[in-house]
């Protein structure tokens, strides 16, 4: 127990449930993230209440939300209104630990590293090509280059270039949402590639002789979060990867767990789908073998009319002419998530200043489309809101069955992989290679280590590597400037465009309006 409200469950009690059948798999993803909102972590928990009120037996399974987000744009992350988890303000601030242990872990390989290099370097690493950084839970651009190892090798070590990531963009944090027990663990941890030697050859993790202390630090991170929705639903938070760098979905210890106890699981890629959604298919699915029965795409009128043109200023306005160019991007999302064989629902978010003809105009569209659809009003009215929603849902899984399958076999070539991606979900017309692109995937290729699934580490702001295209542009190509290998993990992570490691907070940051007062209240969290 850490408290009342929230505890960790040991991996040897979730065991008790290895052998029994697995219920349905709900994946909630979106439509292109915008200023505007779209509302997938409120709908996701939201479409959990409703099933609730329908006497489904029903479990949610969330990432944790990371503290640099928080205070920098979301101000919270455990959903809004009437459909929240709870405790709301524990799980989006330290929660039970499990992102510090994290960071704590990584940066103890580093040190290690970093010690390796100034003690005499018996395993010749190139401090030049030292590619494990450091980590940190806070947006802070001005970490993203700095140089370490100043003051001399007996007070500093040796100078090299290096740099900070979030922590949840820490191959360590991919590990553990990816890990199926302890031993896996180990393992993962013990294959994570910290640097190269001076004659290019990859030095992993278990060189330093730390993959004991890192477990350690994370023998109770391992455990899933137990808390609940507002209306009573279960719900395991655990693992916080972040989905524009690493793969964006909580834990398959948490997702299959919960899969074995309920009848119906209910689970979120982070950002779009042509992110956490991708991702959740082509890693997460294929390492937890894992078969989704539907995708619940969430969109809404605000976000739509955004993406077809209109200022973020009159986004209040009802208006069908831009919605409707709007529907692009909405329809290349759908016709995503048809690739991977699975029936897809469209929830459409709904604001205050939502016209009715607007939600209708929707609705009407994706009647064309042939895509079940349902208005959400989970946010006002909690999981009563969102019973037209489930009982769409829950439709649509009885009348679709899902044909579940990937989109490339990873046994293909790394660059073969990323034009999969490039064309088939972004739209690009082929990919570019600059900078050490050419270069990382050589030494990946030399290495053993290609044959992995593809981990693209892109823009949340838009479908292609380029955050002020709205829609879904064509006749555009992907830039890839380097490639990463996360072989612990079990991915290749090409970063494209201006993709940062570490986000910067905005001009006026939500850690602004953050606060609590003399008596304990909080204010402006979530």
């Amino acid at each position: 127990m850490y408290g009342k409200y929230k505890a960790k469950v040991p991996l040897e009690i979730l065991s008790r449930y290895d052998k029994k059948k697995d219920g349905k798999l709900i994946f909630v993803t979106a439509i292109t993230a915008t200023k505007a909102g779209e509302g997938k972590t409120v709908t996701s928990i939201g479409l959990c209440q409703a099933m609730g009120k329908l006497k489904k037996n029903v479990m949610l399974s969330l990432r944790e939300p990371s503290l640099g987000p928080t205070f920098g744009i979301k101000g919270g992350a455990t959903g809004g209104g009437y459909s929240q988890v709870y405790p709301m303000w524990d799980i989006d601030l330290h929660f039970t630990g499990d992102i510090h242990a994290v960071g704590t872990a990584h940066n103890l390989l580093s040190a290690l590293v970093e010690n390796h290099v100034t003690k005499k370097n018996p395993l010749n690493i190139d401090p030049t090509r030292i590619v494990l950084r450091k980590v940190m839970d806070m947006n802070a651009r001005e970490l993203r280059s700095i140089v370490v190892g100043l003051g001399g090798r007996s007070k500093g070590g040796v100078p090299h270039e290096s740099g900070f990531d979030i922590t949840v963009a820490s191959e360590i944090m991919a590990i553990l949402a990816l890990t199926r027990d302890m031993k896996d663990l180990r393992a993962r941890l013990s294959k994570v590639v910290v640097a190269f030697t001076h004659d290019g050859k990859p030095v992993t993790a278990d060189k330093m002789k730390g993959i004991g202390s890192m477990c350690l630090l994370l023998k109770d991170a391992i455990k899933p979060n137990l808390v609940q929705t507002l209306e009573g639903q279960p719900a395991l938070i655990h693992g916080a990867p972040f989905a524009n760098i690493a793969h964006g979905n909580s834990s398959i210890i948490a997702t299959k767990y919960a899969l074995k106890m309920a009848d119906y699981v209910i689970t979120e890629g982070g950002f779009a789908a042509d992110l956490g959604g991708e991702k959740f298919f082509d890693i997460v699915c294929r390492i937890g073998k894992l078969k989704p029965d539907v995708a619940v795409l969430v969109a809404s009128v605000r976000a739509m009319k955004l993406h077809g043109g209109m200022n973020e200023k009159e986004i209040s306005k009802p208006n069908l002419k831009y919605l409707e160019k709007g529907f692009a991007n909405l329809d290349k999302h759908i016709e995503n998530m048809r690739k991977f064989g699975v029936p897809v629902v469209v929830a459409i978010n709904q604001f205050p200043t939502d016209s009715k003809e607007e939600l209708q105009y929707i609705k009407k569209h994706c009647d064309k489309l042939k895509v079940p659809s349902a208005v959400s009003r989970v946010f006002t009215e909690g999981g009563k809101g969102g019973v037209d929603l489930a009982k769409t849902v829950l439709d649509t899984m009885e009348k679709q069955k899902s044909k579940f399958k990937v989109l490339y076999d990873e046994k293909k070539s790394i660059k073969d992989k990323i034009d999969i991606i490039a064309k088939e979900i972004y739209g690009a017309d082929g990919v570019v290679y600059t900078g050490t692109a050419p270069r990382d995937i050589a030494a990946i290729e030399k290495s053993g280590n290609d044959k992995l699934p593809i981990c693209m580490a892109k823009t949340q702001l838009s479908i292609t590597d380029d955050p002020k295209k709205m829609g879904a542009p064509k006749g555009w190509m992907l830039t890839v400037r380097e490639v990463r290998l996360s072989a612990g993990a079990g991915f290749i992570v090409p970063l494209t465009g201006e993709m940062m490691t570490i986000p910067g907070l905005p001009t006026t940051p939500a850690a602004e309006r953050i606060n609590i007062d003399d008596k304990g209240y909080i204010t402006g969290l979530n």
